[in-house]
């Protein structure tokens, strides 16, 4: 998707009389992209994504729990997890972790 400006300078380049051939060798994008934004009457706008659901999301309670509870190591409450059904990759597992116990210690500096 081109940005609001690449789609200023299509209209104003065509407006001085630039050929669509002309524009998309300037602006180094293929003719029918110029076309396409020719034939726009407003200014193109990005839309979010919807989040998508983590595999995670169903036990992150639990592990949040475990953690309070006193020192667990990673490996162990990912094999905890995965005897409740978890199906994904330890690196999430450790990556959630990490972020729990960074946002529970008071006063940390990031």
């Amino acid at each position: 998707m081109l940005k609001k400006e690449e789609w200023l300078l299509i209209q104003v380049l065509h407006s001085q009389g630039f050929c669509i051939s002309e524009i998309a060798r300037q602006i180094d994008h293929d003719r029918k992209t110029v076309r396409k934004y020719l034939n726009l009457k407003t200014a193109p706008e990005s839309c979010k994504r919807p989040t998508r659901p983590s595999k995670l999301d169903p036990y992150k309670p639990y592990i949040l729990k475990r953690i309070n509870e006193g020192p667990c190591a990673s490996a162990c409450l990912y094999l905890e997890i995965q005897n409740m059904g978890f199906d994904g990759g330890k690196t999430i597992v450790k990556d959630f972790i990490r972020k729990a116990k960074l946002d529970e210690i008071p006063g940390l500096l990031r």
